[in-house]
């Protein structure tokens, strides 16, 4: 099958067919995707999927990812050749690192050691996170009952104080360096501080190790590259 073959094509066609295809926006799952195709070096095409004209909704978008989320790939390189299709950020994190040989430990400690905070990340600080989000900055903050924000911002703050510790004396949540793990975390955090404008309620200043750490993640050239794709229409 070419990858022109995939319905998602005629709404956003590829001029580099041959390189991989990245549907998203910068939003924090977006740019894992965008950030480790930039650290890792792998040629790609990006396309912005726009939350303002519901493109996550179109016919061609679903028929990539029947869950209307971003981000999506089609890798025309896949394994055996084959174009290989693929959604939930994770899972392509995952996929992006095996096959580049980049930023996942090889070795069976350290590898499952970082998967179990990639995991940490989809299970608990992208949810938690992304409700602090609702209820602090978007439509949850006109709602009057004060218990469901303050739910998801303890809980922020819990799982900042986690990440706080598990920093002490290392560089990076997986050791020495860096990871899918930290692509995997550092743009939530980077959120909760820029987009939600939530430091204040999280107990940011009391955090000792997550402040430098988010800073030294922002200051590397491909993670900044990664901040601005897709790039605006």
């Amino acid at each position: 099958m070419k990858i022109t073959e995939f319905p998602i094509t005629g709404k956003w066609p590829p001029s580099h067919p041959d390189r991989l295809q990245l549907y998203s926006l910068p939003t924090p799952n977006g740019l894992k995707a965008s950030i480790m195709l930039e650290e890792i070096g792998l040629p790609y095409e990006a396309h912005r999927v726009s939350f303002a004209t519901n493109d996550q909704m179109s016919p061609e978008f679903l028929s990539l990812n029947p869950n209307n989320k971003i981000p999506a790939i089609i890798d025309p390189d896949g394994p055996g050749g084959e174009p290989m299709p693929l959604w939930e950020s994770g899972a392509i994190l995952i996929y992006l690192a095996e096959k580049s040989g980049k930023l996942l430990p090889k070795e069976p400690p350290r590898y499952y050691e970082t998967l179990q905070w990639l995991m940490f990340q989809m299970g608990g600080v992208g949810p938690m996170f992304g409700q602090l989000g609702f209820f602090h900055a978007f439509a949850g903050k006109d709602i009057e009952d004060p218990r469901p924000g303050k739910r998801y911002a303890d809980e922020t703050a819990r799982l900042l104080r986690v990440i706080d510790a598990r920093l002490e004396g290392r560089e990076w949540i997986a050791g020495e360096e860096l990871t899918i793990a930290d692509i995997a975390v550092f743009p939530w955090i980077r959120s909760v501080v820029t987009v939600y404008k939530a430091a204040d309620i999280v107990g940011w200043d009391g955090l000792a190790n997550v402040p430098g750490a988010l800073e030294r993640f922002l200051e590397r050239p491909g993670v900044q590259r990664g901040l601005e794709v897709p790039p605006q229409g």
